[in-house]
């Protein structure tokens, strides 16, 4: 009984916000290598429901057109560059033989934006507790590395503002490490890093799509998630009806508590076995994969700007 009230306590927590997703994603894994998750099959019946209902939550703070304006004159490297890190990480998943789940995983939340495309991608595939646990991990392992270490490069290559937003962007795998790192660094950056992120963010949808399409290669039929075009209808609401803007924080602010906590029984439906069925291989794909996409990066903005 202790241990379901205690459950019970750490989930309530996470619906807070006092927390942030990935501490909630350690609480969830931390309380389940250490006593086991009381709600097993209710957490992951929870959980996939809430994943999808957050990712079309996260559709209301999408103004298409805003969006589009600020990045159409990166479309092609943008294209180049998402493709390319995504299709270079599912290669370095089978060269080190990961889980091909986690790869794929791993793969999306380095080339689009981490635990959001992590989470759509994840519900396309029905990915298993493991896949999505190990995935989430090393993301966010990066992107704290990430948050530290990036502005002292950028001074330390002697970057301007404009070169390290539009770098952070690329190579920063999610949005609030991206903010962060950007913002440290100066207002002209945190402008030129947010706006470039969010057009990578827009491409959780086409991926999402076509995985889902190749996932389903051979079986009768292609089904279509359903969350995915409601998120592309929560955009467009958005985008139609801006009088309606403090409605959507909300509904955004919702989403984002909805992702937390569902991080967190993502987090408790990772066991011992499972962990050390996975082993360290995902890490090290995730590693290997951010280095390319950093230095490649560094590189393709020096020729850009």
């Amino acid at each position: 009984m202790t241990k379901r009230i205690s459950f019970l306590c750490l989930a309530i927590l996470a619906c807070t916000g006092l927390i942030s997703p990935p501490v909630a994603l350690a609480m969830g894994l931390g309380f389940a290598l250490a006593f086991g998750n009381p709600f097993e099959s209710v957490s992951h019946r929870a959980s996939k429901m809430l994943l999808q209902w957050s990712v079309v939550g996260l559709g209301f703070g999408m103004n298409l057109p805003a969006v589009w304006s600020a990045g159409k004159t990166g479309f092609g490297f943008t294209l180049v560059s998402i493709w390319g890190t995504l299709l270079l990480g599912l290669l370095f998943g089978r060269l080190l033989r990961v889980e091909s789940q986690t790869s794929t995983l791993v793969s999306v939340g380095t080339s689009v934006c981490g635990g959001s495309a992590i989470a759509a991608v994840g519900a396309v595939l029905e990915a298993d507790a493991s896949a999505m646990s190990v995935s989430l991990i090393t993301v966010f392992v990066l992107n704290a590395v990430a948050l530290f270490i990036f502005p002292p490069l950028g001074h330390l290559l002697g970057m301007d503002q404009a070169h390290f937003g539009l770098w952070s962007a690329i190579a920063i795998h999610d949005t609030s490490s991206v903010v962060g790192a950007a913002a440290k660094y100066g207002e002209q950056a945190l402008d030129i890093a947010t706006t470039v992120k969010l057009v990578r963010a827009l491409w959780i949808v086409p991926i999402a799509l076509g995985i889902a399409i190749i996932s389903r290669r051979g079986k009768k039929g292609v089904k279509i998630p359903w969350f995915i075009p409601a998120f592309l209808a929560a955009a467009a609401i958005h985008t139609l009806l801006p009088s309606g803007e403090a409605a959507f924080d909300v509904i955004k602010q919702a989403a984002k508590l909805g992702l937390t906590l569902t991080l967190f029984l993502i987090g408790a439906g990772l066991s011992r076995d499972a962990l050390k069925k996975v082993g360290f291989r995902p890490l090290v794909q995730g590693v290997l994969l951010w280095i390319v996409i950093s230095v490649s990066g560094l590189l393709a903005v020096e020729l850009l700007l």
